[in-house]
């Protein structure tokens, strides 16, 4: 009994090595020697940054029943830091040639604000990237799970800061670009975005990274914390009659979660280019739960799926039908809760048993028949 989650866990590290391989060498080294395209080899590293925002979001919510209508928040932290140094690199080859970004130039604002000095250094832009989303993260945290507020009541009020965050990125009075938000990045850490070299390395990083974060959320989830988390979603109020710190435990899974979206926002502005505030909203928020559903909610690798294959619908759809995603966005999700709540994951399962019941018939079948041939001969 005591070696089956051995086998289980060695099985599980057998699937993230293939991974790995399959995203973190195998696209690359095709895209080097033309089998994929720079296009191609660019978008799908965006998607894997998205899979790091989706993993986080099911640590919070498949595993842990706390549903976050504000994951896009901190994935905003996270790109418009790493964006605001970007821009610092950038500053005197913009087209006014100012120590400043052009859109403050624009605003008439020709010294850099105090708020923006520190993201000169690339170490601490990084850093923020990741502590910043965890610290808002904790002090939501304190101040809702501490007073037992839980359910419907914390959707509501994260999906309300998702908000206000949208209104105050979209004021110029922010200094953060406003409705256009950050954009027209040339290097990062020093090298040339225009460079294919650069965007290749890019990609690499960011599998490397999901790859670390599938292990970090897969350890965290197979461990007593990952069993406290499901207890939670499952009877919080029974966990805290047996006396644990429930609230706690929700604080850190969402400080977790909130770092992962981080990470997830740095790793996707310098892929694409550009970081606005219609990526930072309650719209934005909504996705990522979509995302998790289709995928499967509490499986991780359901997680991953569902933002890449949603993610490449859009692409592929919004080329034809711009208009119609959100209306296929959320048929896609109406489906999903009607025919399929279990997400994909959850439906190729289904279809497992199925097909080993039919399986199991047709051999007892063949079994039995010879048996009563015999018996009536």
């Amino acid at each position: 009994m005591t070696s089956a989650p051995g086998r289980s866990w060695d099985r599980g590290l057998v699937w993230v090595g293939i991974f790995g391989a399959v995203f973190a060498v195998g696209l690359p080294l095709a895209n080097v020697l033309g089998y994929v395209s720079d296009y191609y080899l660019n978008l799908f590293g965006k998607y894997l940054a998205l899979a790091i925002l989706a993993l986080g979001m099911d640590l919070i919510w498949g595993y842990t029943g706390i549903l976050s209508l504000g994951q896009a928040i901190f994935f905003g932290i996270g790109a418009y830091s790493i964006g605001m140094h970007m821009m610092l690199e950038s500053s005197g080859k913009g087209v006014y040639g100012e120590p400043v970004p052009d859109f403050m130039i624009w605003n008439q604002v020709y010294a850099l604000p105090l708020f923006w000095k520190p993201y000169t250094s690339a170490v601490f832009a990084i850093g923020s990237s990741l502590l910043l989303p965890a610290l808002l993260a904790t002090v939501i945290g304190v101040l809702t799970f501490r007073r037992r507020l839980r359910g419907t009541y914390f959707a509501i009020l994260t999906q309300a800061i998702a908000f206000a965050v949208w209104l105050m990125l979209n004021r110029n009075e922010m200094k953060l670009g406003g409705t256009n938000g950050l954009t027209d990045f040339k290097s990062v850490l020093g090298f040339s975005l225009s460079s294919q070299g650069t965007l290749r390395a890019l990609y690499v990083v960011t599998a490397a990274v999901l790859v670390g974060s599938l292990l970090l959320a897969r350890a965290i989830v197979r461990s007593k914390t990952g069993l406290v988390l499901e207890a939670i979603r499952d009877n919080e109020r029974r966990l805290e009659f047996l006396g644990y710190d429930t609230a706690g435990f929700k604080i850190f899974v969402f400080a977790v979660s909130a770092a992962l979206a981080g990470l997830s926002g740095l790793l996707y502005a310098p892929q694409v280019g550009i970081i606005t505030p219609s990526q930072v909203g309650v719209l934005p928020s909504l996705e990522i739960v979509i995302w998790v559903a289709f995928g499967g909610r509490g499986t991780l690798w359901g997680a991953l799926l569902g933002a890449i294959s949603v993610n490449w619908l859009r692409s592929v759809l919004t080329a034809t039908y711009p208009r119609l995603w959100p209306i296929i966005l959320g048929g896609l999700f109406v489906a999903v809760i009607l025919l399929f709540p279990a997400g994909l994951i959850g439906l190729a399962a289904r279809c497992k048993k199925l097909l080993a019941r039919r399986r199991h018939g047709v051999v007892a079948a063949a079994v039995v028949a010879p048996g009563v041939n015999h018996h009536t001969a």
